[in-house]
């Protein structure tokens, strides 16, 4: 399952505004892929803004290798803040049904409850 929230922010606002909760909230800014950017660049132009950020909170992702190493290929967290329709959306795939989807180890489930309710609550705050 996938969480989009739309704001009344325009993309360069409500990136600058995530990068700040992110970081109120324990999460560092890993990288900024601008796709639209490269997208143009590679002679595939795009309407519409679009850049994925890959945030971690060290400490969470620290006890998700420990249960099973094999979540490296999940990690780190992807939230998306990109135009579609003239509307700024922020959007994640939500963290619990990924990693539901990839390992059957139960005590992964509130690790990922967790991170999606603060991922969730970065989102919010950015919208």
């Amino acid at each position: 399952m996938k969480t989009i929230l739309t704001s009344k922010k325009t993309v360069d606002q409500a990136a600058s505004d995530f990068e700040e909760a992110a970081s109120r909230n324990g999460f560092g800014i890993l990288h900024v892929y601008n796709l639209k950017s490269i997208l143009d660049g590679k002679g595939f132009p795009q309407e519409e803004e679009i850049r994925v950020y890959e945030i971690c909170n060290p400490g969470w992702a620290n006890e998700v290798l420990g249960v099973d190493l094999e979540m490296n290929m999940a990690l780190p967290c992807r939230v998306s803040i990109y135009s579609q329709q003239g509307q700024t959306k922020v959007g994640m795939i939500n963290p619990s049904s990924m990693l539901e989807m990839l390992s059957e180890d139960a005590r992964l489930t509130p690790i990922a409850d967790e991170v999606q309710s603060v991922v969730t609550r970065i989102m919010e705050e950015t919208i």
